[in-house]
């Protein structure tokens, strides 16, 4: 019976023996931290950009990843100089804090360890008792068995008090002193190192005396350690205090809720930012925005990315500024959508030289147009008639682009679109009509600035390997990933060929805007820069974006509520900030010719056309090496001459030895009715000497309305009604043109063919004849003249 008590007295001893050590194991939760975080934004450097509280509303940010050996000096030499010799706990610190608090009645000193503090920080700082304190120890000893030492100082220094609402010496860092903890002195880390201790009664802004005493007794203690010599002492103790927190950085807060909402659940990001564009660009948008605002324009953004590493190096979501109404300042307006503007015409153009649609100087017609109810208009309200491609880009010209598009087709326009990455261009080709090219889509200026690097990283590289990549068509990364994955050398087949992106550049490059002011263009660092501006209607919207050999720059300007403002345009409001930014980027060497790509074909100077048998000058000209273009001269006609080439004649009137055989540049009438407007130099086709007339030549062409029209004349204000002005092209203007509407002449022109008419409701025939007896006729609709 004896034997049986001593066994089973041993029984329960060692299944309590077990259980304790079971929970010993098991003691430690998991993690050891449920608080929450800030999210904070580093850039590439690892310099905090921007940071939002956490959700209990403290300044925590993340645990830190490496701690200033200075701090680290300081803290030690503050909270536990013994840390690396004991094993969480120190028994000679625990033997006389138990003596100090028998001999004053209350507890008055913890003898706590940097791990059992952390412990206590663990339990959420629990009311000092024996009991509590034995917990501790418990838990110390077990932290000391999971955790190095080195990380358990990194886990306290990260969670430790520091004054008002900031946790962890990171934020402390931030706070106080307003930069990382890895470029403080060692005043400022002596500063920190004792704040843990009694962070409710001391901290910068309060009871500063007492904390300049603690800071420095304990840099006389550092020196004394011999982590530094009198001089740095003697410097460092008449280092002054910081008086009150400083604000967080706050340079990118639009990328860091973007991080946040693609990246949810993460609350530390390193960011591909270059602190030093990213200042710059802010200073010049923040000039900008205090401009603009005396237009009421409230808003602009701007994007900067390295094309050959594909990363963003600046992004700026929208103005700094704060007013005492917002004004749509949260707005990311680089990921909102807006018209686009003119901003697709290079596009198009780039597009249209790669399928073979297109060559470099092609004239396109320039003319009054409409087109299914549709009708374009200049920017300027004037027509050039017939304009070379190239020049109708670098002028933005509407009629030009809408023509082209016309020709290409709007499905396959968006189609192209759609694969190069513009991802909102997502109706269908019937709903974006032929405003499409005009700003009737919508895009993100992060896409549009994307689609542009990567067609520039298209050309780079393809003249260096002579292959198109993959990777080249990748958005460019903003945040830098953990684990970095390897780059992907698939190659496919090109989305647009880098000779069309090369002379897609060139003419962008071109500067042939008569609307803009050069002088500061200038800003542009002297170099070489391809750039587009939009504009959208109504003054909504104002782009600007340039490419250059290693950057793409990408500028918005407007009111995020959709306001438009009279002068708000890409060329006046975003184009100088554009510039402006280059201008504060390193200079950057321009594309290098893909020669390899390109072919050289004789095309006429003055068509821009293949060369026919009847151009009279030609020149060689860079196209695409692979398109299929076969698109001949037809404006060089030959014609028959008298001796003089005064009149052109036929063999009807004149012998053949009497006759001259030349070539002459002829436009359409419409076309020729421009052109000439804005080209002295050129010469309308010579008469027809009297009695030499063929029996049909077109002489005279409709600008306004064309057959099938359907007009609507409003009433004006005075009540009366108002009039709608017909106009004809005529290859010589001195001829009388005689106007009849339903066989009534209602009126004769000459020298300027046009006539203000309000003819009744319903549809009429409009019947032309000239002098010489040539006629046309237009049928037409009036469909109201109600008022």
């Amino acid at each position: 019976m004896y034997l049986f008590q001593q066994h089973k007295k041993k029984s329960i001893a060692l299944i309590l023996f077990l259980g304790l050590f079971i929970w010993f194991l098991l003691c430690l939760p998991s993690p050891l931290f449920k608080d929450s975080y800030s999210v904070i934004l580093n850039d590439s450097g690892g310099n905090l950009l921007s940071a939002k509280i956490a959700q209990d509303g403290q300044w925590r940010f993340p645990e830190t990843g490496e701690l200033n050996p200075k701090f680290k000096a300081c803290i030690l030499a503050f909270e536990d100089e013994y840390f690396y010799k004991h094993p969480g706990v120190n028994p000679v610190s625990v033997f006389r804090a138990f003596q100090q608090n028998r001999k004053a009645g209350r507890v008055v000193s913890g003898g706590s360890t940097i791990t059992m503090q952390l412990t206590r920080l663990m339990r959420k700082n629990q009311q000092r008792s024996y009991s509590e304190k034995l917990i501790e120890l418990i838990w110390a000893l077990r932290v000391e068995l999971t955790y190095s030492k080195s990380e358990i100082l990194k886990l306290y220094s990260s969670h430790a008090p520091f004054g008002t609402n900031v946790v962890g010496v990171d934020a402390a860092s931030w706070r106080y002193f307003g930069r990382g903890l890895s470029g403080l002195s060692w005043a400022e880390c002596a500063t920190l190192a004792v704040l843990p201790n009694s962070p409710s009664i001391i901290y910068p802004g309060r009871n500063q005396e007492k904390l300049k005493r603690k800071r420095d007794k304990l840099l006389f203690k550092i020196k004394s350690l011999n982590y530094i010599d009198e001089e740095t002492y003697q410097l460092s103790i008449r280092e002054p205090l910081p008086q009150k927190p400083f604000p967080l950085p706050n340079k990118s807060r639009h990328l860091l809720n973007r991080a946040l909402k693609e990246h949810p659940g993460e609350n530390n990001f390193h960011t591909t930012i270059n602190p030093e564009v990213q200042n710059r660009v802010l200073d010049i948008l923040t000039k900008h925005a205090l401009h603009l605002k005396q237009n009421e324009i409230h808003n602009i953004c701007a994007l900067v990315i390295d094309v050959t590493k594909n990363e963003v190096v600046s992004y700026v979501g929208n103005t700094t500024l704060k007013d005492k109404e917002p004004h749509g300042e949260d707005v990311d307006v680089i990921m909102a959508d807006r018209s686009t503007g003119s901003l697709l015409k290079p596009y198009l153009y780039g597009f249209m030289m790669n399928d073979g649609q297109l060559l470099p100087n092609m004239l396109v017609p320039d003319i009054p147009t409409q087109i299914a109810g549709y009708v374009p208009q200049n920017f300027d309200f004037t027509y050039d008639g017939a304009v070379p491609a190239k020049q109708a880009l670098s002028r933005s010209l509407n009629i030009p682009a809408v023509k082209m598009l016309q020709q290409y087709t709007i499905d396959k326009f968006l189609d192209r679109l759609q694969q190069m990455g513009l991802s909102s261009m997502n109706r269908s080709a019937n709903n974006y009509g032929l405003s499409l090219i005009l700003g009737g889509g919508e895009s993100k200026l992060w896409d549009m600035c994307s689609a542009y690097a990567s067609m520039a990283r298209t050309l780079t590289n393809y003249t260096k390997t002579s292959a198109y990549y993959f990777e080249d068509w990748k958005k460019p990364k903003y945040i830098i990933e953990k684990k970095e994955r390897s780059s992907s050398k698939e190659q496919i087949a090109p989305l647009i060929s880098a000779s069309s992106v090369w002379l897609m550049l060139e003419a962008m490059a071109e500067v042939g805007r008569p609307d803009i002011d050069a002088s500061w263009q200038r800003l542009g660092n002297a170099q070489k820069i391809a750039w587009k501006t939009g504009t959208s209607f109504g003054f909504r919207d104002g782009w600007a974006i340039g490419i250059t050999g290693n950057y793409v720059v990408g500028v918005w300007v407007g009111n995020a509520d959709g306001e438009g403002r009279p002068g708000l345009t890409g060329i006046s409001a975003a184009a100088p900030v554009l510039f402006e930014i280059f201008g504060s980027l390193p200079k950057s060497n321009w594309f290098k010719m893909p020669v390899r790509d390109l072919r050289q074909v004789m095309v006429c100077k003055q068509s821009g056309c293949l060369a026919s048998p009847y151009c009279t000058e030609t020149k060689k000209e860079w196209i695409p090496k692979h398109s299929n273009v076969a698109i001949a001269c037809t404006y060089h006609k030959p014609i028959h001459t008298d001796i003089t080439e005064q009149y052109r004649v036929t063999d009807a009137c004149v012998s053949p030895q009497d006759m001259k055989s030349i070539s002459w540049f002829v436009l359409p009438p419409v076309q020729e009715y421009y052109f000439k407007t804005k080209n002295p130099t050129y010469k309308s086709l010579p008469p027809y000497k009297p009695g030499c007339e063929p029996e049909v030549e077109k002489s005279m062409e409709m600008i306004y309305p064309k057959a099938g029209t359907v007009i609507y004349i409003p009433y004006e204000l005075s009540g009366e009604q108002g009039k709608t002005v017909f106009e004809i092209a005529h290859r010589d203007p001195s001829h009388t043109v005689f106007w009849h509407i339903d066989g009534a002449l209602v009126g004769t022109t000459k020298d300027i063919h046009q006539l203000g008419l309000n003819p009744l409701k319903g549809k009429h025939m409009l019947t032309l004849t000239d002098n010489t007896g040539e006629t046309l006729t237009i049928p037409f609709e009036v469909v109201s003249e109600k008022k």
